[in-house]
C-alpha cells in the first residue's frame, strides 16, 4: 500500500500505472484538464487496453466542460458512461488498473489540485478492496443498485456515516484530520466529546458552529483538497468525503480505511509539517520555551 502526497509527489505514479496497463482501466472523472492524463488513457486504448471512463452527470462548473471532456474521450476511443442523477452529485475519484491495482484519490485531475493544493491518494493491491471497487464502478456505470460488502471501502451514502462515526468514537489518544469544511453537527459533537475526554484532536481546515472550541485552523501555506483522518496512529481514512452531511448522506463519495504502517508514518510527517505553521503549534512552542 502506498500513500501519494500532493503537490510533493506529483502525478507520476498515477500516469505510470495507466501507461503500464495491459488489459483494462476504469476511471471515475469529476473534473479533468490534464492533457497528460487524457493522453495516457488514449495511448492505453491504442495499445488494445479496454478503458472505461465514468463521468459525473454534473459538477459546479456545469455541463459544458463535462460534455467537452466526454467528447474528447469518446474521440480517443474510450468507452464513456455518465453517472445517474439520482444523487446530489457523483464525486468519487477512483482509478482501477488491470483489476489488480486501485487508486483512491482525494483530488481531481486538474492543474490546480495537482500542482497547488495539499491532497493525497492511496494505491493498493488488496484484492478485496480492488474487487469491491470494481463492483461499485460497474454498478454505477450501468446505473444499477449497489450493496457493499467490504467495510474498509467507505462509500457514501451507503456506509460512510456509520464507518466514520465508529472511527471517531473509537479514538483514545489522537484524531488528526484534514477537512476543508467540517460542518456536520453530529460529527463535530463527537470530536468535541473526544477532545473533552483527553483525545488530542487537531483539524487542518474549517469547522462549523458546532465545532467551536476545537483546535481547528486552515494550513497557512496550501489550500486543501483533502479529506483524511488518522486515529490513534493505527487507522487512516482517506477519501473524497469529509465531515459534511451532503458528502456523507447525499452524494456518491468513496474513501478507504488503511492500517499500513509506512503510509501512516508518511501521513504523520506531512500532517506535522502542515500543523507546524498554525497558531496552535506556534503557541505551544512558545509555552514550551517559557517552561524551559
Amino acid at each position: 500500500m502506498n500513500l501519494l502526497v500532493l503537490p510533493d509527489d506529483g502525478l507520476g505514479a498515477v500516469v505510470r500505472a495507466v501507461r503500464k496497463a495491459k488489459k483494462s482501466v476504469r476511471v471515475t472523472l469529476f473534473r479533468c484538464d490534464l492533457r497528460e492524463v487524457e493522453k495516457a488513457l488514449a495511448d492505453a486504448v491504442a495499445r488494445g487496453v479496454a478503458v472505461h471512463a465514468l463521468i459525473a452527470h454534473t459538477n459546479r462548473a456545469g455541463e459544458k466542460q463535462l460534455r467537452a471532456l466526454e467528447l474528447r474521450l469518446l474521440g480517443a476511443g474510450l468507452t464513456v458512461s455518465r453517472t445517474d442523477d439520482d444523487l446530489a452529485r457523483y464525486h468519487d475519484k477512483l482509478l482501477i488498473v488491470d483489476e489488480q491495482m486501485l487508486f483512491v484519490l482525494g483530488f481531481n485531475f486538474t492543474r490546480q489540485d495537482v500542482g497547488k493544493r495539499r491532497s493525497m491518494a492511496v494505491a493498493t493491491r488488496k484484492r478485496r478492496l480492488v474487487a469491491e471497487a470494481i463492483r461499485l464502478f460497474d454498478a454505477d456505470a450501468a446505473r444499477q443498485a449497489y450493496e457493499g460488502s467490504t467495510p474498509d471501502l467507505v462509500i457514501s451514502p451507503l456506509n460512510a456515516r456509520a464507518r466514520l462515526t465508529k472511527m471517531l468514537k473509537g479514538a483514545r489518544r489522537t484524531l488528526w484530520i484534514y477537512d476543508p469544511q467540517a460542518i456536520d453537527t453530529p460529527m463535530l459533537r463527537i470530536l468535541k466529546e473526544r477532545a473533552e475526554a483527553g483525545v488530542d484532536v487537531r483539524l487542518l481546515g474549517k469547522v462549523g458552529r458546532a465545532g467551536q472550541g476545537l483546535c481547528a485552523e486552515p494550513p497557512p501555506t496550501l489550500r486543501l483538497h483533502l479529506r483524511a483522518i488518522l486515529r490513534d496512529d493505527m487507522e487512516l481514512f482517506l477519501g473524497s468525503q469529509g465531515l459534511r452531511g451532503i458528502e456523507l448522506d447525499r452524494r456518491r463519495e468513496v474513501g478507504v480505511l488503511i492500517r499500513d504502517r509506512s503510509a501512516i508514518r508518511r501521513f504523520k510527517q506531512i500532517f506535522e509539517q502542515d500543523w507546524a505553521g498554525t497558531s496552535f503549534a506556534k503557541a505551544a512552542a512558545q509555552e514550551k520555551e517559557k517552561a524551559a
